[in-house]
């Protein structure tokens, strides 16, 4: 379950999104169809789309106009195999064009790009330890200072 760090988390990213694009909005815990069958969803723990992409979508929404997934680990025993393994090729089946994994058990930050439509997952991973900047390709486009999350880890 996401804690108070979880949300700290969210909300600098947040903060940072929308400091560099404006327009930008993040979606926390927006469900999306992720697969080609109706049962196969997903709910990142945030999206980064433009303002106004989910309206009238209900609970499940298009995953086309997508710019980023985000996951946020939590410290339970799920985490491997959700947030890191089934996750991220779920997101690049669907087209997502950039996903965030902020790792806090790693204390670092991978960013999945060149997504692979025929279930290859994403072509690109470039990871970084929490105190560095790292760079979210386009569509996203945007530079993080990952330095504030020291302060939410165990």
């Amino acid at each position: 379950m996401p804690d108070g760090d979880h949300g700290e988390i969210l909300l600098w990213l947040q903060t940072a999104c929308l400091r560099r694009r404006t327009g930008l909005g993040l979606y926390v815990n927006q469900g999306l169809r992720v697969g080609r069958r109706r049962d196969e969803r997903a709910r990142p723990h945030a999206c980064v789309a433009r303002r106004g992409s989910f309206s009238g979508q209900g609970e499940w929404g298009d995953p086309a106009r997508v710019l980023m997934t985000v996951e946020v680990t939590s410290y339970d025993a799920d985490i491997d195999g959700r947030d890191r393994k089934e996750r991220p090729p779920a997101y690049a089946e669907a087209g997502v064009p950039v996903h965030l994994l902020v790792d806090r058990d790693a204390c670092a930050v991978t960013v999945f790009s060149d997504p692979r439509p025929d279930g290859g997952g994403y072509g690109d991973r470039h990871t970084v330890s929490f105190g560095m900047r790292v760079s979210l390709p386009g569509p996203v486009g945007i530079e993080l200072d990952t330095g504030e999350l020291t302060n939410y880890v165990r």
